[in-house]
């Protein structure tokens, strides 16, 4: 599932990269060469500015590439916004008179403009300028859309894994085996706290952070109150005696204090 979400990532960012190259690409296909040689790179020489130009899409011929892809990507990501982005490129097909308003990027690459009877324009290319903006606003709706539902499919994810874990910690106690039964809770905790960390953007230095690291680091980023600081505590130090202290072997009713402590770190701590 990573080498998924990875790639959908890339590609997605690089569409929205690109996207937004081709809006100056659209603008220098409207204005041309010179308008840009005048407006927008004035002070540069002409050599920087031809050179500036060249970097810039060719809007025409890149763009179908371009609206396949995201079109694609959109049907893996954002199937609910597919026809909305369709009809911002395709002819309606009940569409009597062209406006501003219904003008597409279809009539657009085919250098439609509606004039007049007396010659003047009516409607010219300029029309299908915020028609391709929205369509480059929907991909990045994508994106944050996206991310969201990552975070909520990790979140699910790790609930069920902890879930499992907490489960086998369970059966271990029941079975007699405290100090594994203590381990896993820990490697629980551990594990929630640090995401926790990443989800407030607290950054941890130390490179295995254990739950005290972790949980001073939810105080000090104010994450956390005292009560659920030192409770949080309490719960290490236990798991360090199933864990470290070779001299004290837990007893049953620490073990089923650090796995009941487990889960209410789960439930509160977020």
């Amino acid at each position: 599932m990573a080498i998924n979400v990875d790639r959908f990532k890339n590609d997605l960012d690089a569409l929205i990269e690109q996207g937004d190259l081709l809006k100056v690409g659209m603008i220098l296909d409207m204005k041309g060469k010179k308008y840009f040689r005048e407006n927008v790179f004035g002070e540069s020489s002409d050599d920087e500015a031809a050179a500036a130009i060249k970097r810039i899409p060719e809007f025409k011929t890149e763009y179908e590439s371009w609206y396949s892809e995201s079109l694609a990507l959109l049907r893996q990501l954002l199937p609910d916004r597919i026809n909305d982005f369709r009809a911002l490129y395709e002819k309606p097909k009940s569409r009597k008179n062209i406006e501003y308003g219904n003008y597409v990027i279809q009539d657009y690459m085919q250098n439609l403009a509606v004039t007049t009877p007396y010659g003047e324009t009516k409607v010219d290319r300029s029309a299908a300028e915020p028609q391709f903006n929205q369509q480059v606003a929907i991909l990045k709706s994508a994106k944050k859309r996206f991310e969201s539902s990552i975070f909520e499919i990790r979140q699910l994810v790790q609930a069920d894994l902890f879930d499992s874990e907490i489960e086998a910690s369970l059966e271990l106690f029941k079975n007699g085996f405290l100090r594994a039964a203590g381990a896993i809770a820990g490697v629980v905790i551990e594990r929630h706290l640090k995401q926790v960390c990443d989800d407030h953007n607290i950054k941890i230095t130390k490179a295995n952070p254990g739950i005290a690291v972790l949980n001073q680091a939810l105080r000090d980023g104010n994450v956390i109150d005292i009560p659920q600081w030192r409770f949080n505590q309490h719960i290490a130090d236990i798991r360090n005696i199933c864990d470290h202290s070779k001299s004290q072997d837990p007893t049953k009713e620490q073990v089923q204090d650090l796995i009941d402590g487990t889960k209410k770190i789960l439930k509160t701590v977020a």
